[in-house]
Order: structure tokens, then sequence, then C-alpha cells
């Protein structure tokens, strides 16, 4: 019989994030624990320069940790070589790709880079791999142009397309709502829970989205001065998580609705 157990996809205890010199070191935030399990869709908020981007670099290996520990697939960060953490991790950040010139396809298809031989030759498997992302993320008539002729939204598609051709079992994402009018923001946070609970991919995003996201996430993570918590939406509403996350003058979160409203 097949176990419907889900396996833990990526981990960390007791965990201190920032940046480290040989002068002095930088805690952006500590003490952050969570475990998330395969499929699950997983939303990072707080307020703006709390940490979350610096967590998911660091959590992708884009820079070291400061303490504690990071496991992916119940193995160490610090025992994952770089092309086996490219066969298990794919991230996508905010920033522009420095390949603009690039077509949407060959953009794409870089996803395949780990997984190609060394003069980078795209076998059948990976064009149908290439093909499904395509699909999945619905760019079909886009191939053809260019990256920079693509508006914020065509281009998140394509960046979400090359890490699905990446074809990693975690998918890390930083704001990938950013500049995206509500319909848009609306359509990506809804291809993400598609791709966790269809696909299997565990999903790691953060965003400012949090109405949206406390509607599409399994779990959340709030990330706040002195703690980060992880828990479902449900769950860190009632403990009042999100009652004090912005200051109380202009906005408030209204528990019965599930969402900020505008103070009169």
């Amino acid at each position: 019989m097949k176990s419907n157990i889900k396996h833990i996809a990526i981990e960390a205890k007791d965990l201190s994030i920032g940046y480290a010199s040989k002068k002095k070191t930088i805690v952006i935030s500590e003490g952050i624990n969570f475990s998330i399990k395969q499929g699950e869709l997983i939303a990072l908020v707080g307020t703006n320069g709390i940490g979350k981007s610096t967590l998911l670099r660091t959590l992708a290996g884009m820079q070291p940790l400061l303490e504690g520990t990071i496991s992916i697939n119940e193995k160490s960060v610090n025992d994952i070589s770089v092309i086996q953490l490219a066969n298990e991790l794919s991230i996508v950040l905010t920033e522009t790709p420095a390949s603009q010139n690039l077509s949407v396809m060959e953009l794409v298809s870089l996803g395949r880079h780990p997984y190609t031989n060394w003069i980078g030759s795209l076998s059948e498997s990976d064009q149908e791999i290439i093909n499904a992302a395509i699909s999945a993320t619905k760019i079909e008539d886009l191939l053809n142009y260019k990256c920079y002729e693509l508006s914020d939204g065509q281009l998140q598609k394509v960046l979400i397309a090359r890490a699905l051709t990446q074809d990693t079992p975690l998918i890390l994402l930083d704001e990938p709502t950013t500049h995206l009018d509500i319909f848009h923001r609306a359509s990506v946070l809804k291809l993400l829970k598609k791709l966790a609970s269809e696909n299997g991919k565990t999903i790691l995003f953060s965003t400012h989205e949090i109405d949206l996201a406390i509607q599409l996430s399994d779990k959340m993570m709030v990330m706040k001065e002195g703690n980060t918590f992880f828990d479902t939406p449900d769950n860190l509403i009632n403990v009042g998580c999100f009652d004090d996350l912005f200051s109380e003058e202009t906005i408030y979160f209204d528990k019965e609705k599930k969402r900020f409203i505008l103070k009169e």
C-alpha cells in the first residue's frame, strides 16, 4: 500500500541569519524554527527590512547562515554540494535577470543547465520537462519574445517556468507578485497553489499580499522583531499574530474577515 505520509522537504532549527565579516556580525533575525512538508505552500510575511529576502537567500545557500541548522530532505545543507543543491532547490528572485536579450524559450531552457551534458545539449527528456513547464505557466504565446519585451507579469511567469524547468522538489520565490496588478497577483499565487497541491512541489514565497496568502497558503511564516512564527493561517489569526504586525494608526486586522482594514 502506498503511504500518504509526506516527508519533510526543508527544516530550520535555531537559525540565525544576517551578515558576517572580519570586523563584525550583523544579525537580522535569530531563533528561526520551521519544518515544511512536501507539497505545502508556505507564505513568508513581515514588514519591510525584517529579513524575508535574507532568509530565502540563506535557505538557498546564496549566503552563509550565522548559527543553527538547515536541512533539505533531512540532509544538512553543509553536506550538499552546489550541483546537488541545484537538483533539490530553485529560487526566483526579484532582480531582473541579466539575460534580457534572451528569448523566453532560451531563458526557460536554462533551467535544465544543472542536468545537461558538457556541451549543454538538451535531450528529449529535457525538452519534455521544458514543454511541461511552459504548459503549466501558460506562456506558449510568449516563447519568441525577448525578455525585455515582456511586462512585469509576463516576466514573472517566465521566471517561474524556468524554476519549474529546473524540476526541483523545492522552490523559493522572493516577492513573486511585486509590481503586478491585483488580477496578476492573484493569478500567480493561484498558480503556485496549483503547483504545490497538484504537482507536489514544496513552495516557500515571500509576499506583501497577506490577505491573499491567508486564503491560499497551507501555512505561513510571520517574521517580527525578536521572533518568527510558523503555523496555519487560522492558528496564527487566533493567537493574534497579525494584530500588531503593522502600526494600528492606519490599518487594523479584522479576525472575522481575515484581512486588513483601512482605518477611517
